[in-house]
């Protein structure tokens, strides 16, 4: 009695890359905030900053990635706001 179920599309089994932060596994200590090229890693295409789950950084650098991306904006070596950064 019991019956076959059948997708459409075959399931597959979706394994999610470990996510890791980049800074704990290249060693870096400090940001620097007069890198905006490297800074623009961490930012989308309207300037906002991606959040933790998006980038896989860690809590204590992705705080400071934040003051660092702040301090560059304050600068004026990154904007605030933008159409199309990337």
């Amino acid at each position: 009695m019991a019956e076959e179920v059948r997708y459409l599309t075959p399931q597959t089994n979706l394994e999610k890359k470990k996510k890791y932060c980049r800074f704990k596994k290249a060693g870096i200590k400090y940001i620097d905030y007069k890198d905006p090229e490297f800074l623009k890693k961490f930012l989308n295409e309207q300037g906002k900053i991606l959040p933790r789950r998006i980038t896989g950084t860690s809590l204590k650098f992705q705080r400071k990635v934040a003051q660092a991306v702040k301090k560059a904006r304050h600068l004026a070596l990154l904007p605030y706001v933008t159409d199309m950064m990337k």
